[in-house]
């Protein structure tokens, strides 16, 4: 190793804390652990970490192991002059012996460059954000609601299939007991790893689509609920091989099935502890009166922020060009896709990007999708919110009725908009919204050039099912 570069790469001034180095790895070795993962994410929030063994482990805390960022998609330092990173593990964020290989510890991660944190680390722009929360004297919760597919592959077409022997037939197969018994053995050993990892498992289920299943489990500061979102599609992958199976989080795999959403639930706590979304009883407020949802003024200017910002925020939470195709009223369902499609907010309305569900103090933005890198996308909400409290912003009316009902020219008579159609649309909002610049930094521009070359991967390709419609139309 170059160590003129090492001692530039972490601050000048800085050192892991040697007792807690000392303590950690003493920890993981009386486990059997004989490596480490120290793992950070590009810009789909897939993780990448070397494998380290136990025996360097002082020597990763300490910042040892460097990366060739521009190596990896949308992270910045293009080119084979640039300098590298080093992944310094977060000590404080705790870490996890992987349920699939119990020898292997995992670990997340901070970058640094030349002396200081890495501006365009995603889990960095979170930090950020939290931070002016912080300033604010409030500390940002969030609870996860991760969607996915299990399929087998079919050995005759090359094509997935769902994982059950239950061909179901119906037009929704949500909740159905018999469907998950089928594929309750992969089911139960990703929820018995979650329990033993002490997340608060609430339950799982079968969801809409078919060989769709989400889990949920307990919220918690957004940090670690981001971590444990990326931690989350890792052991769902290898479970599902475990079991024969393939786990997807592609937001729509499935034209005529129901996209897969990882809805963001969020709140707010003072410093005592106290959510400041929770209307006590005898309260009121004006808007409280005037919208009739019990919240504080607090939660109706945070919901606002985020409505105000909508376009630029879905272009990180649904963030791939497959997102817009699930982010449909109808598309190709025999029935409503219930995909939040509309700008406005509601005590329990799925056709809305929020939801303000009566049985938890939280706003839930349904505009979330399993492909989320959950960093920048909670970054750009807390923004958002905090914009809208900072400038006690009014979020209007909510919509508690069914808006899918409602044509284009009734939604524009009570002043709805619809999120954006496309990547492109989003990318637009994103471009031109200034709180982007506050909440991302130099990492705008990086974010934006990575998308619109997806964009333009995506919709420039003709496709067989397009020739075969249109070759010989006219």
């Amino acid at each position: 190793m170059n160590h003129s570069l090492h001692k530039r790469t972490v601050p000048a001034d800085w050192s892991p804390d040697a007792g807690l180095v000392a303590k950690t790895k003493a920890q993981l070795e009386a486990a059997g652990v004989t490596r480490c993962l120290a793992a950070w994410t590009d810009v789909y929030g897939a993780p990448k970490a070397k494998v380290t063994p136990v025996s360097c482990f002082e020597k990763m805390c300490a910042g040892a192991e460097l990366y060739t960022v521009g190596a990896v998609e949308g992270m910045g330092l293009n080119g084979p002059h640039e300098d590298e990173c080093a992944a310094v593990p977060d000590l404080a964020a705790g870490v996890t012996v992987c349920p699939w290989d119990p020898q292997t510890a995992w670990l997340h991660a901070d970058l640094y460059y030349h002396g200081a944190a890495y501006p365009n680390d995603p889990r960095r722009i979170l930090r950020r954000a939290m931070d002016r929360a912080k300033t604010m004297g409030l500390s940002f919760n969030l609870g996860i609601e991760p969607e996915f597919y299990l399929f087998k592959i079919d050995e005759t077409t090359g094509q997935p299939a769902p994982p059950t022997p239950t061909a179901f037939k119906g037009p929704n197969a949500c909740y159905d007991v018999q469907l998950t018994a089928e594929t309750l053995p992969a089911l139960a050993e990703i929820g018995d790893h979650l329990e033993r990892l002490g997340w608060g498992l609430y339950s799982y289920d079968q969801e809409c689509g078919r060989g769709q299943h989400e889990f949920d489990f307990g919220y918690t500061d957004a940090l670690t609920s981001s971590d444990r979102l990326v931690f989350f599609r890792q052991l769902v992958k290898h479970v599902a091989t475990q079991h024969g199976l393939v786990a997807s989080f592609m937001p729509k795999p499935f034209a005529d099935d129901f996209r897969s959403g990882a809805h963001f639930n969020m709140s707010l706590e003072d410093a005592s502890g106290t959510n400041v979304f929770v209307l006590n009883d005898g309260d009121t407020h004006p808007l409280a009166d005037a919208h009739g949802l019990p919240m504080t003024a607090t939660a109706y200017h945070f919901a606002a922020g985020l409505l105000a910002h909508a376009g630029a925020i879905t272009a990180a939470a649904c963030s791939t060009y497959n997102s817009y195709q699930g982010l449909i009223a109808r598309g190709a369902l025999g029935d409503f896709s219930w995909a939040p499609v509309l700008v406005t907010y509601g005590h329990n309305n799925r056709s809305s990007m929020l939801r303000c569900p009566l049985n938890r103090p939280c706003i839930e933005n349904r505009a979330v999708d399993m492909a989320v890198n959950p960093y920048l996308a909670a970054a750009l909400m807390l923004h958002a919110g905090l914009d809208g409290i900072e400038q006690k912003l009014d979020p209007g009316a909510p919509f508690n009725n069914d808006l899918y009902r409602f044509n284009r020219e009734e939604l524009k008579e009570r002043g709805v908009h619809t999120l954006p159609p496309t990547l492109l649309h989003a990318l637009e909002a994103f471009e031109a919204d200034p709180l982007v610049e506050k909440a991302l930094g130099s990492y705008k521009d990086i974010y934006l050039a990575h998308k619109r070359t997806e964009w333009e991967r995506g919709f420039y390709p003709v496709h067989d099912a397009q020739r075969d419609s249109e070759l010989t139309r006219l």
